[in-house]
């Protein structure tokens, strides 16, 4: 059974990708939806097919002050949020050695910083309210990390850690969080969104091996996503973790396995290294 009663939305991020496609699929159905960009213009073709149900804002979700006060105006035009989508956010690639401070510590402000303040901004209101669903879009990268992006998946394992802790202390107000992880689909992500540290040769090979792993994957449709993700909002029950893309739990269950095996493979140690006796091994 799921929850099909109409829905005020409030989604960052929305001028291209996931982010658009999650706001065309919420009008279209008939929800109301307060959709944030960094600037509204990209935003003008779907205020004027929804004049009534479309509030278009403008955000830069690294600015708190202003996080604070587009949330509250989308509250007051719609009437309080049911659903909030924490999409905006950026890719960033580069060897660990490559990366320079300032690069990491923007990264972590989009990805991490940004979900966080807007988060923050709505639960009062949700809480209020006595209902809510939090959507946190994550990655497969915040579950596993691979070669010349360990920025971005420090900015995700952080988004993946708080929302996680976020889940266990608001369900009794009977707000839902759910982290979406998709795998590569067919966005902007990697392309002129993205942002890239001064490369050194020495990591040139593993840059080549890594767009030769991303060029084997058929990518997703954002479109689809989106319609998945209506199913999410609407259960009553939401998951707290859920992946998009078919190739995505088999990534994520070789991630799991590896962990697994390796962890066993160091048991004895592990024992080891607190001082047990041998018999708390068996």
């Amino acid at each position: 059974m799921t929850d099909n009663t109409i829905k005020n939305w409030f989604i960052t991020g929305a001028s291209r990708g996931f982010g658009r496609a999650f706001v065309q699929a919420a009008l279209d159905r008939g929800d109301r939806v307060a959709a944030t960009a960094r600037d509204t213009e990209s935003l003008r073709d779907l205020a004027t097919q929804f004049p009534d149900t479309f509030v278009p804002l403008a955000l830069d979700v690294t600015d708190a002050a202003g996080v604070r006060r587009v949330v509250a105006e989308a509250e007051d035009r719609l009437g309080g949020l049911d659903v909030v989508v924490n999409n905006a956010g950026y890719g960033h690639f580069g060897a660990v050695e490559e990366l320079e401070e300032a690069e990491l510590r923007d990264q972590l402000d989009v990805n991490l910083f940004g979900p966080l303040r807007v988060t923050q901004a709505v639960l009062p209101g949700m809480r209020e309210q006595g209902h809510g669903h939090i959507i946190q879009i994550s990655t497969i990268g915040g579950i596993g990390a691979f070669a010349n992006l360990g920025g971005y998946h420090a900015s995700k394992w952080g988004l993946e850690a708080i929302s996680e802790s976020l889940a266990t202390e608001v369900a009794r107000f009977g707000i839902h969080v759910t982290l979406v992880e998709p795998g590569g689909f067919d966005t902007d992500w990697a392309g002129s969104s993205a942002r890239h540290s001064q490369p050194l040769e020495a990591y040139d090979p593993m840059r080549q091996e890594a767009a030769a792993r991303r060029g084997g994957q058929a990518p997703g449709d954002p479109r689809a996503a989106a319609e998945a993700l209506l199913e999410i909002v609407d259960a009553p029950e939401p998951p707290l973790r859920v992946l998009f893309g078919a190739q995505a739990p088999g990534i994520v269950r070789g991630i799991y396995e590896r962990r697994l095996a390796e962890w066993s493979a160091w048991k004895e140690l592990s024992v080891k290294a607190q001082g047990a006796p041998a018999e708390a091994q068996q």
